[in-house]
């Protein structure tokens, strides 16, 4: 896949070179990010209409919380510690169908026990990262809060296009059924429909899919990109579709304008934040139109 990253850069620094493109694509990282993007935005676009409809708002955040403690973990068993993925899956994905378990033998609402799970991850990550400083310089870990899509590398773009592989593989056959599961459970069942099984499946895909873009987007940021293009989207649509399609284009509209609008107008925003602020402004928009034209205000989504 090297090479054909490689000829991807070549051909856009030639484009840029010869004019055709603007001068920013003259340089190998832009060119990954924007790469990046252009997966990024769609596949939490797609995932994120259904973290909606199931009310998992802040699962993601809890799983990315729990990548803290992976890198740790991973630094402790002599992993790199710029890309422990091995400790990062692992751990998150046992983190994530833990939590899926215990909320099936709990009483307690759902966005109670992944609060629970969330402090929990987050004071065992905080106090491993403290306990292996001495071995690491802890700025580095930033990137896992905060990502930096502007330094992926090849590694950080195979793992993303595998996961991507894998959750098309797996989401599009099963994407109605989940949604109706979400949506109608008592429907589900009557259909047929193994609820359990469903819900096992969409917390290791969202695991996974969190994991493969924290070093991208960073852990604390991936959880509002999930969310906020399709509170933005949901906001105009009038159909299951249509806030599907939405969602997707306000997602991957605000992965491009985060990268290249700091770099059009020199912003000292980081990449991730910048992606987010974009997506906030989709729904600041669509919040307003809802409330100005009567045809969003009918909107039922």
């Amino acid at each position: 896949m090297s090479a054909f990253y490689e000829g991807l850069r070549n051909l856009f620094i030639g484009l840029a070179e010869a004019g055709t493109l603007p001068e920013a694509f003259q340089y190998a990282f832009v060119i990954n990010s924007l790469l990046c993007a252009l997966v990024i935005g769609p596949l939490l676009g797609c995932v994120g209409t259904m973290v909606v409809a199931k009310r998992m708002a802040f699962f993601s955040q809890a799983v990315g919380n729990a990548a803290l403690t992976g890198v740790a973990i991973g630094v402790l068993i002599g992993e790199s510690y710029t890309s422990p993925y091995i400790s990062m899956f692992s751990f998150c994905i046992a983190f994530g169908i833990l939590l899926n378990y215990t909320k099936g033998r709990t009483k307690m609402s759902s966005d109670t026990l992944i609060g629970v799970f969330l402090s929990i991850s987050l004071a065992l990550g905080a106090s491993l990262i403290l306990f292996v400083s001495a071995r690491v310089n802890t700025h580095i870990l930033e990137s896992v809060l905060f990502g930096s899509i502007l330094t992926v590398n090849d590694l950080d773009m195979n793992i993303l296009l595998v996961v991507t592989v894998i959750t098309l593989a797996l989401g599009i056959p099963l994407y109605n059924r989940m949604m109706v599961s979400s949506l109608n459970q008592s429907l589900a069942h009557v259909r047929g429909i193994k609820v359990d099984a469903l819900e096992y499946i969409f917390v290791i895909l969202l695991t996974i899919i969190t994991v493969a873009c924290v070093k991208i987007i960073g852990a604390i940021l991936v959880e509002a990109l999930l969310l906020i293009p399709a509170a933005a989207a949901r906001n105009i649509s009038r159909n299951l579709k249509s806030f599907v399609w939405m969602t997707v284009l306000i997602s991957t509209l605000s992965c491009i304008g985060g990268i290249l609008i700091p770099m059009q107008w020199d912003l000292p925003l980081p990449s991730g934040g910048a992606i987010v602020l974009v997506a906030a402004i989709f729904f600041i928009l669509t919040t307003s139109l809802k409330g100005i034209l009567p045809v969003f205000r009918e909107a039922r989504m």
